[in-house]
């Protein structure tokens, strides 16, 4: 049963104008309290001014704090998230770090200048700076219980000149062509890459992130299934905002976007439109609608599924900017690529179970593959 409880306060030392009323039950968490408490000094109007920054790769042992202040709340929750609130003279300060040194730091002052130099100081040299040579950045959205977040990570991705070798010959030349594509060239909004897990979907999308770095920003959307589910968090993912809009100082901020859904099966098989209700339409209003016309958005989709069992609405003509099965590699080509023919099957292998040979993995059964997810 849930116990309602009112609660009348005035934070200290952060003086309030006015009382704030806020009512706790069962269901909320110390860190709801050091939400509530944040935002009072800026309900009651005694610190009218708010800045708030996001901050990735945070560096170990950053304080994310000004030099003065007081800690008054501090709180912790299972998943990694580590919640703070500081006051000072006409401040305070509200710190919140994630498992994956990502962090949220919000400010309210009695003033701008107050408010920004505070906000200046905590996040000064708090960042490592993204990797270079062979990284390139890619944004990660979910939905959690307070809506959508997204996070970017630089990610390894080798240009294509060197992972090309590790794919059929079969495939050689229209994946070429997938990875020389320009903005005027993008005839189509859906990329679709179909086949047996382990044969480097998920490489291809690292890579393709890489070449075409200087104008599109890649995005993965780790709950597709929540996507198409909730119009609201479709929205915000497919059209964005500038402060979602990476920009690399290559190309300005008109920049594409190509949003990565992996293992969709469900929702492009051809009895989607049963299983998944509206999610199917709203894929398609995505590739080929006004939604996706509007921001200029890409779609690419890896599945598992034959392209036999696919919706045909998915792999209509003129849908697809690419639509490639990447397989296994054939015996002789599997033979060459390993520099053996031992421990193949006559079928020949996939990608991941060649690793696993040249490495001196002996678990090789072909017949009981599973799905890599994010690995290959």
């Amino acid at each position: 049963m849930s116990v309602l409880k009112e609660v009348d306060f005035q934070p200290e030392p952060c003086p309030a104008e006015l009382p704030m009323k806020i009512w706790l039950d069962d269901g909320d968490a110390a860190v709801d309290v050091i939400d509530a408490l944040a935002l009072s000094p800026f309900a009651t109007g005694a610190q009218p001014w708010s800045r708030t920054a996001n901050l990735e790769r945070v560096r170990p042992g950053a304080p994310l704090a000004p030099a003065s202040g007081t800690l008054v709340r501090a709180a912790s929750e299972k998943d990694g998230r580590d919640s703070r609130l500081l006051c000072g003279e006409g401040w305070t300060l509200r710190v919140v770090r994630y498992r994956n040194r990502a962090a949220t730091v919000s400010v309210t002052a009695v003033d701008e200048g107050l408010a920004r130099s505070v906000i200046e100081e905590v996040t000064k040299d708090a960042e490592e700076p993204a990797p270079e040579s062979d990284h390139v950045t890619m944004g990660f959205w979910w939905q959690g219980l307070r809506g959508s977040r997204r996070s970017e990570k630089p990610i390894t991705a080798a240009p294509w000149a060197e992972v090309s070798g590790n794919y059929a010959r079969s495939v050689s030349e229209p994946l070429s062509q997938l990875m020389s594509v320009i903005p005027s060239k993008a005839h189509g909004r859906l990329v679709l890459l179909h086949g047996p897990p382990g044969t480097g979907k998920t490489t291809l999308l690292r890579t393709l992130a890489h070449e075409w770095r200087s104008w599109c920003q890649v995005d993965c959307v780790l709950d597709p299934e929540q996507l198409f589910q909730s119009p609201g968090y479709l929205m915000e993912v497919a059209v964005g905002s500038d402060e979602h809009d990476h920009d690399d100082g290559s190309g300005g901020g008109d920049r594409w976007r190509l949003l990565v859904l992996e293992d969709c099966d469900e929702l492009i098989r051809s009895g989607a439109k049963e299983v998944t209700g509206q999610g199917l339409s709203r894929l398609l209003n995505l590739t080929d609608g006004l939604l996706g016309q509007g921001r200029d958005v890409l779609v690419a989709i890896t599945t598992n599924e034959d392209l036999a069992h696919l919706h045909p609405a998915v792999t209509r003509p003129g849908r697809c900017l690419a639509q490639i099965e990447v397989g296994a590699f054939p015996y002789d080509e599997a033979a060459r690529w390993l520099g053996t023919a031992e421990g193949l099957s006559p079928s020949g292998a996939t990608l991941a179970e060649l690793f696993a040979l040249r490495d001196g993995v002996v678990n090789h059964t072909p017949a009981t593959r599973e799905n890599t997810g994010l690995y290959l």
